[in-house]
């Protein structure tokens, strides 16, 4: 089966579609400082684990796609300061953050299915172009990057791509989101007024929002190649499971 290849990179300017989309979706908003209700969770979770905010050929895949197995990763420190300590440590949390998602930090590249990359920002472009796409010439669009490689059997493998050197604000949110996208709900949209899915929201932190979406993604009786029609019966159930689990 030929796998499918979607890309995340939040800082583009969409301000006219954001516009739109955001006067369409009044209705299916959070609410600042309440807690969202069972349709708003799972608008969410249909918003960003189906399609993808960016797919460079056109093609957006409505199905479920996350890791089949361990998320082995491996972190590439290639800013002057070293991070790798921080984004291990989040990386780890993920196994106590989100049911039935095994994360690990390999010590070798040839062991990793998810690869994060740690720059400046001089050397964002030139990363994204040499280590994620293997093309001089490829596009190196928004202040970080993540790639994910899946088909319908899941994600095959996934690159993140992270500035450090341009304050903790920006690194913390592209810490956070880029790890959490490449681990399946690739796409963000403007009404996610609570998610970390959304380039017009300041967060920088795994919001429980989006922990209950990781929640219900890795839950075991949503499928990956699973259709976005055929998963809806099921959702009521596994949001009680995850809303049980992320206090």
């Amino acid at each position: 089966m030929r796998p499918h290849l979607s890309i995340v990179a939040p800082g583009r300017v969409r301000l006219l579609a954001a516009t739109l989309l955001l006067a369409l979706s009044l209705a299916v908003q959070p609410r600042l400082g309440h807690a969202a209700s069972d349709a708003e969770l799972i608008n969410g979770f249909n918003l960003t684990v189906f399609g993808a905010e960016y797919a460079p050929f056109g093609y957006q895949s409505d199905y479920i796609r996350k890791f089949e197995g361990t998320a082995r990763f491996y972190i590439h420190n290639l800013s002057q300061r070293n991070r790798v300590a921080e984004v291990s440590t989040f990386i780890l949390s993920l196994n106590r953050l989100i049911h039935g998602l095994r994360t690990q930090v390999v010590t070798s590249p040839g062991q990793a299915n998810f690869h994060v990359y740690i720059v400046d920002r001089v050397d964002y472009a030139p990363t994204v172009r040499e280590k994620v796409y293997g093309h001089s010439t490829a596009n190196t669009p928004g202040r970080c990057l993540v790639r994910s490689i899946f088909s319908r059997n899941g994600i095959k493998r996934s690159d993140a791509v992270i500035v450090s050197d341009e304050g903790e604000a920006l690194f913390n949110r592209c810490k956070i989101e880029e790890i959490l996208q490449g681990l399946g709900p690739l796409n963000e949209h403007p009404s996610l007024r609570e998610s970390m899915f959304n380039d017009f929201t300041r967060h920088t932190s795994f919001t429980r929002f989006d922990r209950i979406i990781l929640n219900m993604l890795y839950d075991p009786r949503i499928k990956n190649g699973a259709s976005k029609q055929s998963v809806q019966s099921l959702l009521p159930a596994v949001l009680r499971t995850a809303k049980a689990r992320v206090r």
